[in-house]
């Protein structure tokens, strides 16, 4: 289904569902090295995988049952690693389906978003346990605490080789070395924020969102903050933030059913489909230049079209087609002309 944004002509979205099974609660997706889209199903409990044509197909086999997948992204070692919330556990799915799960984490820590390193292992947060944790890719599983905020959520790779990550109570925005130096940075930041999603920016610094704030945050690897919320619908909970193909950063709104868009300057904007959407969860850009999000309560993968000049089924001409177009236009301006001299 392809519906467009009111807000803006330029922009559709592509809906996918066909292939995905109902109640799945589609959440966190990510860019797969093999030029697909894989995303998890939280309620569903499998992995999920997308091609940039919309063919859907799930994995279940080996994981255990209840175990919530929730945030995914793609390792350094040619697989897709995602956190289990509920079995507190890191997974590992390789592009043909094969699943694998590391324990070693504390009980009930929850981890929930999960990042590469620059120094080739996963990163991840533990939600409930206040603590930052690291799994390389054959599966050691090692554990940092000295968090001074609660809950820490997303986490991203920034552009000073550290990860940084967002604590939701606090609020603040943390970062941590690869040696596993934590520092926390708070200044600047409104009480109450809940910051939530992270993302690196095209302006070497970090953006993040503040869902109960209802705002849009910046972080400059100094720790400096800024916020903006002019032109954000109030109660719109944005939620998740990926830099986008066209310079600027796009965020899921939870509560308000919307996308949005911040510049790097500032500037928001908020899209909403034709047809509403259902709690946009997860957002991350695709293998084909395109934006791709997950909606978790409807169960389906949606795509932005005309970010940045992205196209999705989109008719072309062809060389003969552009040729008799052209002779077409200078048939028209001919009359045109003859017009013009009567």
């Amino acid at each position: 289904m392809i519906l467009c944004f009111p807000a803006s002509a330029q922009y559709t979205i592509t809906q996918y569902s066909t292939g995905m099974t109902a109640g799945s609660g589609p959440y966190g997706i990510a860019s797969g090295p093999d030029g697909a889209l894989w995303f998890t199903e939280y309620t569903g409990n499998r992995i999920g995988r997308i091609t940039t044509s919309g063919v859907i197909t799930e994995y279940s086999t080996g994981m255990t049952a209840g175990s919530a997948p929730s945030l995914i992204v793609a390792g350094p070692d040619g697989a897709l690693w995602f956190t289990e919330y509920t079995g507190s556990r890191i997974g590992r799915v390789t592009t043909s389906g094969v699943i694998t799960e590391y324990s070693g984490l504390t009980a009930g820590s929850h981890p929930w978003g999960i990042a590469v390193g620059q120094d080739g292992a996963l990163w991840f947060t533990e939600f409930s346990a206040g603590r930052i944790g690291r799994i390389t890719t054959g599966g050691v599983v090692s554990e940092y605490s000295g968090l001074t905020g609660f809950y820490p959520w997303a986490i991203a790779n920034g552009p000073d080789g550290a990860l940084w990550f967002a604590e939701q109570v606090g609020p603040r925005i943390g970062r941590i070395t690869t040696a596993g130096v934590i520092t926390e940075y708070s200044s600047g930041m409104t009480a109450g924020a809940f910051p939530s999603g992270i993302a690196a920016g095209p302006d070497s610094a970090l953006w993040f969102t503040e869902n109960q704030g209802n705002r849009i945050g910046r972080i400059t690897t100094a720790g400096v903050i800024t916020e903006y919320s002019n032109g954000m619908t109030g109660g719109s909970g944005p939620t998740w933030i990926a830099a986008g193909p066209d310079g600027a950063l796009w965020f899921s709104e939870r509560d308000g059913n919307r996308i949005g868009r911040i510049t790097t300057a500032g500037v928001i904007t908020e899209y909403f489909g034709s047809t509403p959407l259902n709690y946009p969860a997860g957002i991350a850009m695709g293998p084909d230049g395109a934006l791709w999000f997950a909606e978790f309560q409807w169960d389906r993968i949606d795509r932005i079209n005309g970010i940045n000049g992205s196209s999705h089924n989109v008719p072309t001409l062809s060389h003969w087609g552009m040729f008799l177009l052209a002779a077409l236009l200078a048939g028209v301006g001919a009359v045109a002309a003859l017009h013009l001299r009567v």
